[in-house]
C-alpha cells in the first residue's frame, strides 16, 4: 500500500512476489471513469538486475529440461486461461478501457499463442542429411538464446504480452516482462496462473517501471534478447540500444495504416468493416485503419453511411452495464495528445466531416472520452496523415486512381498494414504486390494474422530481421546449432 491506500503494484522475481520498496509510484487509472485502481513502482537498474540475476540462474535447469516437459506446463497453462478468462478479459476493460467484446478477443488471440507454443516438440525440430560428403552426415538443432525481456505496450494488455514468452519459454528461455506502466495488472494475473501452471521459479519474472527500466533491460548484460512492442521512435531507440550491446532484438514500431477504397466497393461492408479497423479500441492499435484513400466517387458512396453509423455508436464507460460501443482511451493525457492533432488537422485545412470532440457521457463525466472523428480532403503533407494518432480519427484523401493511392501508401515511411476495398481481382493483385506494407487485408479492415503466422511490419513499423509469432517467434528465441560428424 501506499500512503493513500492504493494497492501498488508488486514484482515476481524468482518464483516469489516482493514489494519494491521506496520508490516512487505512477497512478493507475480506470479510463472509463477517470478513478486511479493502482499505482504502478517506477523501478530501476537494482530490481532489474535482481530479476535478471533469477533467469540466469534458472536457465541452465530450465533449458535442460525435455521440450515436452516445458510443453505440458503451457497445456496447463492453457486451461488455467481458458477458466480465468471472462475474470482475465474483465481486467483488461478496467485499466485499458476496450469494450468487453473487444477485450474478450484479444485474451483470446493471446491464448492462441500459448496454444501455438503448445506444439513445440514439432516446431523445434532440426534437418539432418546424411553422406554429404563422402562418410560425412550433418544435422541442425535448435537451441535456447538464453535470458530474453519482453517489453510491452498498454494498448493489449494480455494479448501482446503473450506474443512474448510463452514461445520463449517452451524453447527452453528464461524471461524478464515488464508491461507498460499504465496497465500493469493483466500482466499481474497471467504471471500468477503461470507460475500455477507450474512453472520453476525464476523461469518467470515481472518488473515495472518506465525508460530507466526499459534501458536497463537494453543494456543489462545478462540478457541475450529483447522483444519490444510501442512507438516507432521509442522501437528505434530499442533497437538500437539493445542490438550496440549485442542482444538479438525484435522492435515492433508504430503504424499509419491506409485502407484504399475502390468505387466498386460495396458501401455497407465497407462501412462496418472501416468502423471495425478505425474505431475499435478506440484507435489504439497499430493495426488501426487510420487513412482512407477514397478513389473517384467512393467518398461519396461511403462516407454519408458512415458518418450516419457513428452517429448512432454509442461512447461511453465499458466496464459496466448497457455496454458502449466504443470506450475511451487510456489516459487524460492521452486524450489531450489526440485532440491536439485535431487542432493540428483544422489549422492545416482538413475538413471535419465529424467532430467528436463534443462527446457527452453523463454517467461518467470524468472519463476519457473521444467521439469518431473523421478529417475529410487530408492531404499526405498533413501531419494528421503522417504521424500516428493512436486515437478514433480518420483522415480521408481523395484521388483519382488506385495507382496514385498505392504511391501514397507507400510515401508514409510506415509498413504495418495496408488495406484495399474492391471487388476486383486484378486490382487486388496489383494492391498485394506494390504496396509497401508487411500485412496486407483485401476486404478485410484488420488484417493481423493468427498465432501461426508471423506479424510483419516493415519500414518504420519494425526494427530487426525475425517478427513475433509463427515460426519466426520460433526462430527469434532459438539459435541453431550445426553439426558435421564423421565415424572413421
Amino acid at each position: 500500500m501506499n500512503e493513500n491506500g492504493m494497492n501498488t503494484c508488486p514484482l515476481f522475481i524468482d518464483g516469489s512476489w516482493t514489494d519494491a520498496g521506496d520508490v516512487a509510484t505512477e497512478p493507475v487509472f480506470n479510463p472509463s471513469d477517470g478513478s486511479v485502481i493502482a499505482r504502478t513502482p517506477m523501478c530501476g537498474e537494482t530490481e532489474v538486475d535482481s530479476a535478471v540475476r533469477a533467469a540466469r540462474a534458472a536457465l541452465p535447469d530450465w533449458s535442460a529440461t525435455p521440450v515436452v516437459d516445458r510443453a505440458r506446463i503451457l497445456f496447463r497453462y492453457v486451461h488455467l486461461l481458458e477458466e480465468n478468462f471472462e475474470a482475465l478479459s474483465r481486467l483488461v476493460t478496467r485499466e485499458h478501457g476496450k469494450t468487453l467484446v473487444e477485450a474478450r478477443g484479444s485474451v483470446r488471440r493471446g491464448i492462441e499463442v500459448v496454444e501455438f507454443a503448445c506444439g513445440a516438440p514439432t516446431l523445434l525440430m532440426g534437418d539432418s542429411l546424411e553422406q554429404i560428403a563422402s562418410g560425412i552426415d550433418c544435422d541442425t538443432i535448435r537451441q535456447p538464446v538464453g535470458v530474453c525481456a519482453g517489453i510491452t505496450p498498454f494498448n493489449f494488455p494480455a494479448m501482446v504480452p503473450m506474443w512474448m514468452y510463452p514461445i520463449a519459454i517452451v524453447c527452453g528461455n528464461t524471461f524478464v516482462l515488464k508491461p507498460s506502466e499504465k496497465v500493469p495488472l493483466t500482466a499481474i494475473r497471467l504471471v500468477e496462473l503461470l507460475h500455477e501452471a507450474g512453472l520453476p521459479s525464476g523461469v518467470m519474472n515481472l518488473v515495472h517501471g518506465g525508460v530507466d527500466v526499459v534501458n536497463a533491460l537494453c543494456t543489462h548484460p545478462d540478457i541475450d534478447a529483447v522483444s519490444f512492442v510501442g512507438s516507432s521512435p521509442v522501437a528505434r531507440h530499442v533497437y538500437q540500444t539493445a542490438t550496440a550491446h549485442g542482444k538479438r532484438v525484435q522492435s515492433a514500431g508504430g503504424a499509419k495504416n491506409y485502407m484504399i477504397i475502390l468505387p466498386d466497393a460495396d458501401p455497407a461492408f465497407t462501412v462496418d468493416a472501416l468502423i471495425g479497423s478505425v474505431y475499435g479500441c478506440a484507435g489504439e492499435r497499430c493495426m488501426a485503419g487510420s487513412v482512407a484513400v477514397a478513389v473517384e466517387e467512393a467518398a461519396q458512396r461511403v462516407l454519408p453511411p458512415l458518418r450516419e453509423a457513428l452517429d448512432e455508436m454509442k461512447v461511453g464507460p465499458t466496464d459496466r452495464e448497457p455496454a458502449a460501443d466504443m470506450g475511451p482511451v487510456v489516459t487524460r493525457q492521452h486524450l489531450d495528445k489526440v485532440h491536439g492533432y485535431i487542432a493540428s488537422g483544422l489549422a492545416d485545412g482538413a475538413s471535419l466531416y465529424r467532430d467528436g470532440r463534443g462527446v457527452e457521457v453523463p454517467q461518467t463525466p470524468e472519463g476519457f472520452y473521444l467521439g469518431p472523428t473523421i478529417f475529410d480532403d487530408a492531404a499526405t503533407s498533413m501531419k494528421i496523415v503522417r504521424e500516428e494518432i493512436f486515437g478514433p480519427v480518420l483522415s480521408v484523401i481523395r484521388t483519382d486512381s488506385l495507382d496514385k493511392g498505392i504511391e501514397a501508401c507507400n510515401q508514409s515511411g510506415f509498413g504495418n498494414a495496408a488495406v484495399l476495398f474492391t471487388g476486383d481481382g486484378k486490382a487486388a493483385r496489383t494492391f498485394r504486390n506494390r504496396v509497401s506494407a508487411g500485412m496486407v487485408g483485401i476486404n478485410v479492415g484488420v488484417p493481423a494474422p493468427m498465432a501461426f503466422f508471423p506479424f510483419t511490419g516493415w519500414n518504420g513499423s519494425f526494427y530487426g530481421d525475425l517478427h513475433m509469432q509463427g515460426k519466426e517467434g520460433f526462430a527469434f528465441y532459438t539459435r541453431q546449432k550445426v553439426t558435421m560428424s564423421r565415424w572413421a
